[in-house]
């Protein structure tokens, strides 16, 4: 991450390639640079089964590349995980069970 600083220091984080937090963007909620389209709206549109091109090219018109998707799904995966580790399964290393 190129910019580690907090929120309340009035800075923006950034959180990928695409992604970045910024305080003064959205009330601070992460979302694609250079836009004001929040990750959430991009995921809620990926879990309701929308395609990627759809989501990029119409949804968004444009606006966001099939990478920043993939980027968003990653970030929202590592979320969850860091959260909720997967349960360990008798047989299989951690990062395999994680496919599951």
């Amino acid at each position: 991450m190129a910019n580690r600083k907090t929120r309340d220091e009035g800075e923006s984080i950034e959180l990928g390639q695409y992604i970045v937090a910024d305080p003064k963007i959205c009330h601070g909620q992460p979302t694609f640079k250079g836009t004001r389209i929040m990750v959430w709206q991009v995921l809620e549109d990926a879990t309701a089964g929308r395609s990627w091109e759809f989501i990029c090219n119409v949804r968004w018109d444009g606006r966001i590349p099939l990478a920043a998707v993939a980027e968003a799904l990653h970030l929202a995966k590592t979320t969850w995980l860091e959260r909720h580790p997967p349960a360990p399964q008798p047989g299989l290393k951690r990062a395999e069970a994680a496919m599951v």
